[in-house]
């Protein structure tokens, strides 16, 4: 699983209960406007909280629901010192769980932001009268993958943007000296449309027939949780 995230921008989502239009009625205006292009657009799933994330929660008119002291976010500030840019949040501790204010500590893992605002709404209408319930998703810690062996910077990332193979390699700092510039990527799950490219749980991909132009589909975008040996 993979999500585009840009360093500067939120997910937010309210309860369904309080949204005027429908699921069903965006995918039909969506696919009425897109027509035939549509089955061309790899639509991405819906983002998924995990440990480490950054959270903001909270209800119209009475603000926002974080019982512990504010996460700062960890956006760049461009060198300038200043932190207007920044956003603070709640952090999803080790156990999955926030700590809100009137409802304690409440486990949040595995959802979707929507998923979350639909509980949470559920729990604030024992506080408040018909509540407006907002979740945000400030920062993405949970999405990360691991580079190792031949490059200058190995390490785990975290997603600020959909990497391909390729661009792993550059924001690992490239190749070291040694290297024979080939890479094995390892993944747990394996979707259909990339199937082919693998054997078992592992794919090897050559740098520098990329270069020249062949296996250019096997620069395939990377997922959450990849592991890819540079040897």
């Amino acid at each position: 699983f993979w999500v585009a995230l840009a360093s500067c921008t939120s997910f937010a989502a309210q309860s369904t209960a309080d949204l005027s239009i429908t699921e069903e009625t965006k995918q039909s205006m969506r696919s009425a406007v897109l027509g035939e292009r549509e089955a061309m657009i790899d639509s991405a799933e819906p983002y998924v909280i995990g440990h480490g994330d950054i959270l903001s929660v909270s209800v119209f008119g009475e603000g926002d629901m974080a019982a512990t002291a504010a996460t700062a976010s960890g956006l760049d500030d461009g060198g300038s010192g200043a932190d207007s840019g920044a956003k603070v949040g709640i952090e999803v501790m080790i156990d999955g769980r926030v700590s809100l204010k009137h409802l304690g500590d409440v486990e949040v893992i595995g959802m979707t932001l929507t998923e979350l605002a639909d509980y949470l709404r559920s729990l604030y209408e024992s506080v408040f009268s018909d509540p407006i319930v907002t979740t945000t998703l400030v920062q993405s810690n949970s999405l990360r993958f691991t580079v190792m062996g031949d490059v200058e910077e190995p390490g785990t990332f975290h997603f600020d943007y959909p990497h391909t193979l390729v661009q792993v390699i550059a924001r690992a700092g490239g190749f070291t000296e040694w290297a024979n510039r080939k890479l094995t990527l390892i993944r747990e799950d394996i979707q259909e449309k990339d199937s082919t490219f693998f054997d078992g749980n592992t794919m090897a991909f050559d740098y520098d027939r990329f270069i020249v132009g062949k296996d250019i589909g096997k620069n395939i975008v990377v997922r959450s949780g990849d592991i890819i040996v540079a040897h």
